[in-house]
């Protein structure tokens, strides 16, 4: 009986394996297919999708809403570039100063980078509007992960980024304010015109150095803003 239960698996061990077999062959034979995409010498056989969000489209109460969203969504569109540059700098700089053993040779990279930082913005940020200043701020803030207070105390001295703030108080910019998407309605905007202007390849997309999700954003504030059209 045993003689004959080994032969049975035997046997259908070695039909499994010719089937196995045959299916190997039937799928070499099958022909792959290439593609030559425009601008690319590689053949590939799939193509690469860029990831597509699709947001909510835009509703307003009135037109004074929809004009105030379009400042700012100019005002966020020009200042963006600087907040994104400020971040790179920011990383460059850490970067080599990892490299760099020296204090006084670290001391002095940095000298240079803020010379070179304050002359690059310096001019420039003259010509922006005290709210096109504090919408920087919040952005910096946004790309980095620290107040533009702590990163000109970081690079300078606290007495500089006291000075700094003090002298921007003036103009009712303070350089310790955050950006609270989350809690804040303004911030979220600016985050719907960021994604909005990412989407539609206006501005170079760069992750935020802050933890949230915009889509878990636009649910929550469209809910917020449901509620209180039913209440009223």
């Amino acid at each position: 009986m045993k003689q004959y239960f080994s032969i049975l698996v035997f046997f259908i061990s070695l039909v499994a394996f010719s089937q196995e077999s045959e299916q190997s062959k039937e799928n070499d034979t099958i022909e792959k297919q290439y593609m030559i995409i425009a601008g690319d010498s590689v053949p590939r056989e799939t193509i690469d999708l860029e990831e597509v969000v699709l947001l909510r489209k835009l509703k307003f109460d009135n037109n004074n809403d929809r004009k105030r969203y379009l400042i700012l969504r100019r005002k966020t569109r020009k200042v963006y570039p600087y907040a994104k540059m400020a971040s790179e700098r920011l990383v460059e700089l850490n970067s080599r100063l990892d490299q760099i053993k020296s204090r006084r040779a670290r001391k002095k990279y940095t000298k240079i980078v803020q010379d070179y930082i304050e002359d690059e913005f310096s001019a420039e940020l003259k010509k922006l509007t005290r709210t096109e200043g504090q919408i920087l701020v919040k952005l910096i803030n946004r790309q980095t992960g620290i107040t533009t207070f702590d990163l000109v105390k970081n690079l300078k001295s606290g007495w500089r980024a006291f000075w700094y703030n003090t002298t921007a108080s003036m103009f009712d910019i303070s350089l310790k304010e955050e950006y609270h998407p989350e809690s804040n309605q303004e911030d979220f905007l600016i985050e719907d015109i960021l994604q909005r202007s990412f989407r539609d390849n206006i501005l170079d997309r760069q992750a935020s150095a802050l933890d949230f999700e915009y889509l878990d954003l636009s649910d929550k504030w469209s809910n917020t803003h449901s509620s209180k059209k039913s209440s009223r």
